[in-house]
């Protein structure tokens, strides 16, 4: 893409309505556009990286055997009041009437649907076990939208559910699940603890995918040493405790929870009738699971952990980067025009300053962007040889032209 022709706008300033890192980054940076109070548009900046945050949950869920399928915003009353959370979420689903009076809901999440289709659809245990995902638009009404992208009334989520004839079965695919989960978010650029949380209404414990930093939203209590790590909402440790694990010593620590997992067993099939037939002809309700990956959230966690704000400078990780390669061009964009031809040919996504503007603009927006590879192609550094190359948190150096497409 030549940046000429790119939509987008920075903003020197930061806007005055925003209340966090994310919101204030991707707001000047021209990657998001807020409607309202929660409710955000991806600009095209914004929704390239999100766009690869979700491509890398497909791979991961789809290489563990799940199946990808879309379900509906609306929701109609009487599917919800079958397991009575139309009245326990009411506060913040948001309900209304059509013009037929007909009680809609807009769907804050998707247990009920996905459990309507399944009792339809299986009758045997030589259906199960299926495992079931999609990429969606949640609405939730929070009280107080705040965090940008972190705690929004209008958002993106992966959220998957798991049916099992034993609940030994559905352990098994949960464990996997947290191993893929932990994939997902390395990729992503995220170092996220396990955190053990409470199951609320579902079951006794669940599992929620913590980053920390120190802007985020939730205290976990973790081990600096090995793997412990819990919700200070259930934690019974204390900071300096030994570990309950190993003879490591307890932290506690500021994070943001980007995903999370639970067994909620019989929870659904039991109030809604979800059953199957075993091998000895015994009718037996389907054991479930639920997993979610906030998928803005994610994207905005990337922006509090990676932004440098004493810089103003944003360190995109690899994969999820809205392009790859920056060529920025001080009155060379003869030779950066080959450059860039060269790179699109071989299938690496490049962004191209080719602006009529000053080198000092361009290189505060290239900051502002984050691309993990910078070239600059000037006077200077083609008489020095070729142009200058930067990878993050890296020194410059000069590469010949011929072999930066290598090297990349």
């Amino acid at each position: 893409m030549k940046q000429s022709k790119l939509f987008y706008k920075t903003r020197k300033e930061v806007p005055t309505d925003t209340d966090s890192i994310n919101a204030s980054y991707l707001s000047r940076a021209g990657f998001i556009q807020k409607l309202m109070a929660g409710v955000y548009g991806l600009l095209p900046l914004g929704f390239k990286s999100y766009k690869k945050i979700e491509n890398i949950v497909r791979e991961e869920m789809d290489n563990i055997g799940c199946q990808e399928l879309l379900l509906n915003v609306l929701q109609p009353k009487e599917l919800w009041d079958e397991t009575g959370r139309w009245r326990e979420m009411k506060e913040i689903f948001y309900q209304f009437k059509d013009i037929r009076e007909k009680e809609i809901g807009l769907a804050p999440t998707h247990e009920e649907q996905l459990t309507d289709i399944v009792r339809q659809k299986v009758a045997s245990y030589k259906d199960l076990p299926k495992y079931l995902y999609q990429i969606q638009v949640k609405f939730r009404n929070e009280p107080r939208a705040r965090s940008g992208l972190l705690r929004g009334r209008e958002f993106l989520m992966k959220d998957l559910y798991s049916f099992h004839t034993t609940e030994e079965d559905c352990q098994i695919f949960y464990d996997q699940v947290i191993k893929s989960y932990e994939k997902i978010f390395n990729r992503i650029g995220l170092s996220a603890k396990v955190v053990q949380a409470s199951g609320g209404v579902f079951s006794q414990y669940s599992h929620e995918f913590q980053v920390l930093t120190p802007n985020g939203e939730d205290t976990i209590f973790y081990c600096q040493k090995c793997d412990f790590a819990q919700n200070k909402e259930i934690s019974k440790v204390a900071e300096g405790d030994k570990c309950p694990k190993c003879d490591g010593r307890i932290a506690i620590g500021r994070s943001i929870e980007v995903g999370n997992i639970f067994p909620l067993k019989n929870k659904f099939s039991k109030s809604m009738g979800a059953k199957f037939v075993d091998k000895d002809g015994q009718e037996k309700e389907i054991i479930m699971g639920c997993y979610g990956i906030g998928l803005t959230r994610s994207l905005a966690a990337i922006i509090e952990v990676h932004y440098d704000s004493g810089q103003n400078k944003m360190y995109w990780p690899d994969e999820v980067a809205p392009y790859k390669v920056h060529i920025l061009s001080l009155q060379q964009n003869s030779e950066a025009e080959k450059l860039y031809k060269k790179l699109k040919a071989s299938k690496i996504d490049v962004l191209f300053d080719d602006r009529e503007v000053s080198a000092g603009e361009k290189f505060a927006e290239a900051d502002l962007i984050g691309c993990p590879i910078r070239i600059i192609i000037s006077k200077k550094s083609l008489s020095e040889g070729g142009a200058e190359l930067t990878k993050q948190h890296q020194d410059s150096k000069i590469v010949a032209i011929e072999k930066i497409i290598d090297l990349i």
